[in-house]
């Protein structure tokens, strides 16, 4: 498998959006991503993908293909912090596999604080990450779409099914749609603690995602389950060990 690139992306405020507690820099070169190695107190590098390296930023299944349309449900798990470095995020979105584009939403667990705060947000990349306001808690059940018109509109929807909020935003990027996917990742490349988290109702363009063939991705000692029927989950295991957590947390986030 050749080498896919991933752009840069990072997160900022907006007038109904929150951004980080503490931002995050990470330039991101790969989307099938693979190590993080911090290179300094304000930036890091993502390498790129290697097919015989088994531990990757991104954890979780990703399809290629021509894609207009992606929907999941997951439950978000009870985290314990290990380190103020430790933020992860699950999300479904287009394009990011192969393409210099990602269209994203998903909610970020950060343990910048000293215990886990969630915030739930969307991205458009190269445009900066966008922070709702809306509470989320351990254990709810969220469900995120993402979908595109084909003219270069995007709708992107997250849903807070337990506490009973929605948030959309319709957005405009020139995106080639060439892949679809259901993730966890980790920008600082520390992971809190988590005994799995639980996809489900994924489906792509209207088929359930296994239809697609995708291909499992682990991240961080994070191993994808088997994917039944838009289902599957995200535990600790296989034969990558958790990543080391960077000396100093960068300065800004980048998913």
């Amino acid at each position: 498998m050749g080498t896919r690139i991933r752009p840069p992306r990072q997160f900022r405020r907006t007038n109904r959006a929150r951004s980080a507690a503490a931002g995050l820099l990470l330039a991101a070169t790969v989307v099938a991503p693979l190590g993080v190695g911090t290179a300094t107190a304000s930036a890091a590098t993502f390498s790129p993908y290697d097919a015989h390296i088994k531990d990757s930023v991104w954890g979780g299944y990703v399809a290629q293909g021509s894609f207009t349309r992606i929907t999941g449900s997951w439950v978000e798990p009870h985290a314990t912090c290990n380190s103020s470095n430790d933020l992860f995020a699950p999300w479904v979105g287009i394009d990011g596999y192969g393409s210099q584009t990602v269209e994203q939403t998903g909610v970020q667990t950060d343990c910048s604080s000293g215990s886990p705060q969630l915030s739930a947000w969307y991205e458009m990349y190269p445009a900066q990450p966008i922070y709702w306001d809306d509470p989320v808690s351990e254990g709810d059940s969220m469900t995120g779409t993402v979908v595109s018109d084909g003219g270069g509109d995007y709708t992107l929807t997250l849903t807070d099914n337990t506490r009973g909020w929605t948030e959309h935003t319709t957005q405009n990027l020139g995106a080639q749609n060439v892949s679809a996917e259901a993730i966890i990742e980790s920008p600082t490349q520390s992971y809190p603690s988590f005994d799995r988290l639980d996809f489900s109702g994924i489906s792509v363009d209207g088929q359930v995602f296994d239809a697609y063939n995708p291909e499992p991705l682990t991240s961080g000692g994070y191993s994808p389950g088997p994917l039944q029927n838009g289902a599957f989950s995200m535990s600790p295991g296989g034969n990558s060990p958790h990543a080391p957590h960077p000396a100093t947390r960068p300065s800004t986030i980048r998913y």
